[in-house]
C-alpha cells in the first residue's frame, strides 16, 4: 500500500494539457487512486470559479487550494479558510501596472478585473481581494517591477508563467494550503506527492514528502524538486501516480 495519502495537483501546465483538457490517462489514473482511498486535490493558482469545471468532471469531493492558498475549501462549495489581500497594497500593485503599461489582473471574491475592466474606487472598498498578478514580456519591466515590490516586503511573490508575476498576502502559498488540506484530512506533509510546474508550485514542492516537476517546468522548479516526471502533453500526472501510488 502506498505510503502517500494525498495528490496535490497544479492545473494548468501540470495535470491539463495545453488546449485545457484533462486527458483519458490521466483521467484514468486519478480516478484509480481515489478508489483506493488516496485524497487527490487541486492546487492552483486559479480562482475556484476557474477550478470547478475541472472538479466537476472528476467527480471530486475533495478539498481544494485556490488564487494560490488565498482560498482553502474543505469541499466544493464549502470555504475552510481565506486571507485577504490588503486593499491599500492592491492599489499600489495597480499604480506599478499603470506605471510601467503592463497588462494585470486581479482576483477578488466572486470575480475578476483586469486592464479591460478595472474597478471603481467604490468597488475597491465593496469587494474582498485575494490576488493581483502582472503580464508583460519586457523582462526589464518585470524585474523592475519585483525589485520594488520586493523592497516593501509585504507580499509573496511568485508566478504561474515566466512573463507573470503573481502576488499574495506574505505567508500564503500554495503550501500554506496544503498544509491546512492536511489538517483536514489527519495526515502529514510527508504523505503529500505535490506537482507543478511554475515558481507558485515551489513551496508546495519543497514541503510536500514527494515534490514532483513536470518535464515542461521552468528550470529553476525541476532544480528544487525531488522528481522530474515527463511533460503534462505525456500525461505525467498518470506517470507519478501509476508509480507511486497504484504499483
Amino acid at each position: 500500500m502506498s505510503s502517500y495519502k494525498l495528490v496535490a495537483l497544479d492545473l494548468d501546465g501540470t495535470l491539463l494539457t495545453d488546449d485545457k483538457a484533462i486527458s483519458a490517462e490521466n483521467r484514468a489514473a486519478i480516478l484509480e487512486a481515489t478508489d483506493r482511498g488516496v485524497t487527490v486535490a487541486f492546487s492552483t493558482g486559479r480562482g475556484i470559479q476557474n477550478a470547478l469545471p475541472y472538479v466537476e468532471q472528476l467527480g471530486l469531493k475533495s478539498p481544494i487550494v485556490t488564487v494560490n492558498g488565498s482560498e482553502v475549501w474543505k469541499a466544493p462549495g464549502v470555504l475552510h479558510e481565506r486571507h485577504l489581500l490588503d486593499r491599500g497594497l492592491l492599489r499600489r500593485l495597480h499604480e506599478l501596472s499603470v506605471q510601467y503599461d503592463t497588462w494585470f489582473w486581479a482576483y477578488c471574491v466572486g470575480d475578476i478585473y483586469n486592464k479591460d475592466r478595472w474597478a471603481t474606487e467604490a468597488e475597491i472598498e465593496e469587494n474582498e481581494w485575494l490576488k493581483f498578478g502582472y503580464y508583460v514580456e519586457n523582462t526589464e519591466i518585470l524585474a523592475a517591477i519585483r525589485k520594488e515590490i520586493e523592497s516593501w516586503d509585504l507580499l509573496e511573490i511568485t508566478n504561474s508563467h515566466p512573463f507573470n508575476m503573481e502576488l499574495n498576502p506574505k505567508g500564503i502559498s500554495k503550501a500554506s494550503g496544503l498544509e491546512q488540506v492536511c489538517g483536514m484530512l489527519g495526515i502529514t506533509m510527508k504523505e503529500v506527492i505535490a506537482m507543478g510546474d511554475s515558481l507558485n508550485d515551489v513551496a508546495m514542492i519543497r514541503a510536500a514528502g514527494l515534490g514532483v516537476a513536470m518535464g515542461n517546468a521552468q528550470e529553476e522548479v525541476k532544480k528544487l524538486a525531488d522528481r522530474v516526471t515527463v511533460t503534462n502533453e505525456e500525461h505525467g500526472v498518470a506517470k507519478i501516480i501509476r508509480e507511486y501510488v497504484l504499483d
